[in-house]
């Protein structure tokens, strides 16, 4: 792997999944899925880069804390060819998610504030960052300071050695808490490549309800970045400078978790769009990886047969 490597900067957690078999009410018990995991939507995106196939390195930078949570999700990472710069706080515990998936799948989560977010600009390793050749935030790296200074800072050193860079906008409603126009200050400051929002992310960005229009309002306030807008059964809507719009379809999978699975499209949406440039070869693979993690529980499933095939299968380009 000659190329700069693909660095993911943000948030390495331990999930905790829950999908209850019946309605949780309050004083009562019962039964359910539960799954612990590493998890974190940035770690998530450099597995599923990776996983994807990423022609080029994948690492990822983040801060956890001094305990066994810390150390197996680092382990994790490891285990899937993600090499990483891990601070490690005496402070503060590893970050901790609780995802709740509802009978359609759909997670509503908690997020623990753990030690992911109290990355400081100093910590960061500033030659790593000067070297990548793409550097990928997510926004909860922005939602508050820290970590939002070293994020800001990372963009920066990367941005400066060549590097391109993208965005998750993470969460509608950590938006809305923080303020629209606040938020859309802050992202002023970062010069994105690609910016990835879900539906819910790009109303709460653009302050429109219907998406064509949310496209055409990104397309004025974002007219350098490639918009990447993921809108789950309906598939991706994709637009950018030298990218005329276009709808790559959903493939059609029950859905049995969402939990990662933008992420997963993000990953092995960058490993396409990095290696060819071509934007709707890289939706077509990232809408194969991010069916088929809908299709099955947590963020990232165990490999099969069926994943290789569609990794194989699109990566080379095929509709």
């Amino acid at each position: 792997m000659t190329e700069r490597p693909l660095v993911s900067l943000g948030d390495l957690t331990w999930d905790v999944l829950a999908k209850p078999d019946t309605l949780l009410l309050p004083g009562g018990d019962s039964t359910g899925r539960i799954e612990l995991s590493g998890g974190g939507s940035a770690a998530n995106l450099a597995v599923w880069a990776r996983r994807a196939g990423a022609a080029r390195a994948v690492h990822f930078i983040g801060k956890i804390g001094q305990d066994r949570f810390g150390e197996l999700a680092v382990a994790e990472l490891q285990a899937e060819g993600v090499s990483a710069d891990v601070i490690e706080s005496a402070e503060h515990p590893t970050g901790v998610i609780l995802g709740l998936i509802d009978r359609r799948g759909q997670r509503a989560m908690l997020t623990g504030q753990g030690a992911d977010w109290e990355l400081l600009p100093h910590e960061l390793p500033t030659e790593t960052l000067r070297r990548c050749g793409h550097l990928h935030l997510t926004a909860w790296s922005l939602f508050r300071d820290p970590p939002r200074s070293a994020a800001l800072h990372a963009a920066q050193l990367a941005r400066a050695g060549g590097a391109t860079l993208s965005l998750d906008p993470g969460s509608f409603q950590m938006i809305q808490s923080m303020g629209r126009e606040v938020f859309l200050r802050i992202l002023d400051r970062l010069p994105v490549d690609v910016l990835f929002p879900n539906d819910d992310e790009a109303r709460a960005m653009s302050g429109r309800g219907d998406r064509g229009d949310a496209m055409d309002w990104f397309r004025t306030r974002f007219p350098d970045a490639l918009i990447v807008m993921k809108l789950d059964e309906d598939g991706v809507l994709i637009e950018g400078p030298a990218q005329a719009r276009v709808q790559v379809p959903a493939t059609n999978e029950r859905a049995v978790d969402a939990t990662g699975a933008g992420d997963a499209f993000g990953g092995a949406f960058l490993t396409g769009w990095l290696t060819h440039g071509d934007a709707v070869r890289a939706a077509q693979l990232a809408v194969q990886v991010g069916g088929w993690v809908v299709s099955r529980f947590g963020a990232r499933p165990p490999t099969d047969e069926d994943l290789l095939n569609r990794i194989a299968t699109h990566a080379a380009g095929a509709a």
